[in-house]
C-alpha cells in the first residue's frame, strides 16, 4: 500500500506541506523499490557517514593543543592555539554554504551523490590535516592548508546531515521511519565518542609529549582511512525510489522554499533547542561542573559517558516510540523536560543535593528525544525536489549560530562573574523549539502508516 503523508503548519493560510511517502515512489513492472529490497544496506550508508562527520569534526577540536605548536605561528602557545581554534570556527561559517551548494548537487544529481561527495570531502580534508608539513618547514603554507581543510570539512559537513535526513525520509520502511532517523543520527553520537577513544588510544601509546611530536597526525589518519571506507560503503547504496521519480521535475528551490518559510522557522528552531543543550552538556560542562565546585573536570568527563549511553537509550527508544505514537509528542516530551529541569537540575547539583552523574544522564536523555526523531521529522516537512536545501539550511544556520558560539558565550558569562546564569540559554531555546512544535501538525494517512 501507498499513501502520502505530510507534517504541515496548520496557521491561517498556510499551504499544508506535502511530501511523498518513503518507499513509494512508482516502480518498474516486476521490480520493488530499492528501499524495500535493502533498508538495512541503506541505512548503514547513512549511519556510517554520520560517524566519520562527527568524528572528524570533534577530533580537530581534541588535537588542537597538540598539534598547534607545530602548524601555526605566533609568539606563544596561547596565540598558537587560538589561531588552531580560529580554524576550528571558520569550519562552523560555512556550513550553512555548504547546506546549499552541495545540497542543491543532493537535490538535482541524486541522494548517493550527494552522500558520496560529502564524506570523501571529509576523508580528503583528514588526510590532508595527516601529512601537511609544519610551519618550520613551510611556513605560512602551512596554517593555510590547515585553514584550508578545515574549510572544505565545513562545507561537507553543512550537507552531510541534510542529505542524509532526505536519504532516510525516503528509504526508511514505513513502519520504521523514525527507527531509522534515530539509528543514522545516533552515528553522529558514536563519532564524538570514537573521538575521545583515539585521543587516549593516542596518549596511551605515545604519551603527552609523543602526540605532540607527531602523533596527533595518527588521528587524523583514522579519520581519513574511517572516510575512505564509509564512501565505499556509500558507493554501493542504492539511489533513492523517490528521488528518482521526482528527478525528472526538480523545479528551482528558491520559490520552493519561499513557500515553506514557516516550515524553515521550526526547523530552525528545534535545531536551535537541540544544539545548546547538546554544546552545554558535551563541551562546556566539565568546566562549569569545576567552576561550580560541583566536580572535577576528569570526573564529570567520566560522568559524560553514562550520560552517553542514555542519549543513545533515548534516541533508539524515542525512535520506536515515534513509530508508534507519532513524532510530535516524542520531540515535546524532550523539549518540555529540558525547558523545566536544566535550571533547578544545576541548582541542586551546584548546592551539592544532586551528583554531576545524575544531571549528564537525565540532560542527555532528554536531548535524545528530539534528536531521534529530527531527520525524518526534518525530512519530511519538505518536498522531495528540495529536501536536503530545505532542511540544510536552517540546520546549518542554527548549528553555526549556537553551536559555534556557545564555547565563547560561556567564557563571556564566567568571565563577567555571570556563569551561573549558564543554564538559562539552553533551557530557553528548548522552551522556544517547544513553542516552534505547536505551529506543525502531524496527519495520520493509512492504516500502514498510522502516525505521521
Amino acid at each position: 500500500m501507498t499513501s502520502t503523508e505530510h507534517v504541515g503548519l496548520p496557521a491561517a493560510g498556510a499551504a499544508a506541506v506535502t511530501t511523498a511517502a518513503a518507499g513509494t515512489a512508482p516502480a518498474r513492472a516486476g521490480t520493488a523499490p530499492a528501499a524495500a529490497r535493502r533498508p538495512r544496506r541503506e541505512l548503514a550508508a547513512a549511519t556510517v557517514g554520520s560517524v566519520v562527520e562527527a568524528y572528524d569534526w570533534t577530533i580537530y577540536g581534541i588535537l588542537a593543543p597538540y598539534f598547534a605548536e607545530a602548524l601555526f605561528p605566533g609568539s606563544s602557545p596561547t596565540a598558537k592555539l587560538i589561531a588552531a581554534y580560529l580554524g576550528f570556527a571558520l569550519g562552523f561559517l560555512v556550513r550553512p554554504l555548504g547546506s546549499v551548494l552541495i545540497g542543491r548537487l543532493t537535490d538535482t544529481r541524486g541522494r548517493r551523490y550527494g552522500l558520496t561527495l560529502t564524506v570523501g570531502l571529509i576523508a580528503a580534508g583528514s588526510l590532508l590535516l595527516a601529512v601537511v608539513p609544519g610551519y618550520a618547514s613551510i611556513g605560512l603554507a602551512a596554517p593555510l592548508l590547515v585553514v584550508g581543510a578545515r574549510l572544505v570539512q565545513g562545507l561537507s559537513v553543512g550537507a552531510e546531515n541534510p542529505s542524509v535526513a532526505a536519504y532516510v525520509t525516503e528509504t526508511a520502511p514505513a513502519g520504521r521511519r523514525y527507527f531509522y532517523s534515530a539509528v543514522s543520527y545516533a552515528g553522529v553520537v558514536l563519532g564524538s565518542a570514537l573521538s575521545f577513544i583515539v585521543m587516549n588510544v593516542l596518549l596511551g601509546v605515545f604519551g603527552e609529549s609523543g602526540v605532540e611530536d607527531g602523533g596527533w597526525r595518527y588521528g587524523f589518519v583514522f579519520g581519513g582511512l574511517l572516510g575512505l571506507t564509509a564512501l565505499w560503503i556509500r558507493r554501493g547504496a542504492a539511489e533513492s525510489a523517490a528521488f528518482t521519480a521526482a528527478a525528472a521535475k526538480a523545479p528551482s528551490p528558491w520559490p520552493v522554499l519561499r513557500s515553506h518559510l514557516g516550515s524553515l522557522a521550526v526547523v530552525f528552531a528545534i535545531t536551535s533547542g537541540a544544539t545548546t543543550t547538546f554544546y552545554f552538556v558535551t563541551v562546556d560542562f566539565p568546566s562549569y561542573a569545576a567552576g561550580a565546585g560541583a566536580a572535577t573536570k576528569e570526573e564529570t568527563s567520566a560522568a559524560l559517558l553514562l550520560g552517553m549511553a542514555a542519549l543513545l537509550a533515548a534516541m533508539l527508544g524515542g525512535g520506536k516510540a515515534a513509530d508508534r505514537f507519532g513524532a510530535l509528542p516524542v520531540l515535546r516530551t524532550g523539549f518540555a523536560g529540558l525547558a523545566l529541569v536544566t535550571v533547578p537540575l544545576l541548582a541542586a547539583m551546584t548546592s551539592g543535593r544532586v551528583p554531576v552523574q545524575l544531571v549528564t544522564v537525565v540532560l542527555l536523555f532528554l536531548l535524545g528525544l528530539p534528536l531521534a526523531v529530527s531527520n525524518v521529522f526534518a525530512g519530511r516537512m519538505f518536498p522531495t525536489a528540495v529536501r536536503a536545501v530545505a532542511v540544510g539550511l536552517p540546520t546549518a544556520a542554527a548549528i553555526s549560530l549556537f553551536g559555534g558560539t556557545f564555547p565563547m558565550l560561556a567564557e563571556l558569562l564566567r568571565s563577567a562573574g555571570l556563569g551561573g546564569w549558564l543554564p538559562w540559554w539552553p533551557a530557553l531555546t528548548a522552551a522556544a523549539a517547544l513553542a516552534a512544535s505547536w505551529g506543525v501538525r502531524e496527519h495520520p494517512t493509512s492504516s500502514v502508516t498510522p502516525h505521521v
